[in-house]
């Protein structure tokens, strides 16, 4: 077992664990946090990613060891006082969702993406959420609810182009 001390959504948790424990299952299984979903457990759908020291990062591919001494921040730590994160909001409100699988995926990479460009166009949202995979809602949601919260205005040829 190998000590770790992990800050994970603002909390600092100091925990024995095994060292091949996966980040994702750390946050699921002994913190109880099941907003960050496991999806394919290869990192290749980005479910998992949450917000690593300020980077996104799929925490399928990151074992808990590594985070000790890290900043963790999941889909659920991005609420202030109850209140949701505008990605959080932004997704709500343009339905960029169905099952819903993706989303805290999809939301915690948008998010990296808005704070290296908060005025990300169309094409910028799509190639940074080239990582992350939706099967159900075909992307166009999804791309339209980071343009709201990113407060861009979305031009109609952009809008609906796959």
């Amino acid at each position: 077992m190998t000590r770790i001390s992990v800050t994970v959504d603002g909390t600092t948790y100091e925990d024995e664990v095994e060292p091949r424990l996966l980040l994702v299952h750390y946050l699921r299984d002994r913190l109880g946090l099941t907003g960050t979903p496991v999806g394919c457990d290869t990192s290749n759908c980005g479910a998992c990613t949450v917000d690593l020291d300020g980077v996104s990062a799929k925490s399928c591919s990151v074992l808990a060891v590594q985070a000790d001494g890290s900043e963790v921040t999941t889909v659920q730590g991005l609420a202030v006082n109850g209140e949701w994160h505008p990605l959080q909001k932004a997704f709500h409100e343009r339905h960029a969702l169905q099952c819903g699988y993706c989303t805290p995926g999809m939301i915690m990479a948008a998010r990296d993406l808005l704070r290296e460009n908060p005025a990300p166009s169309a094409d910028d949202v799509r190639h940074a959420l080239e990582g992350n995979l939706c099967r159900c809602t075909g992307y166009q949601n999804i791309v339209r609810a980071v343009l709201d919260a990113a407060g861009a205005t979305e031009p109609a040829a952009q809008e609906v182009a796959p």
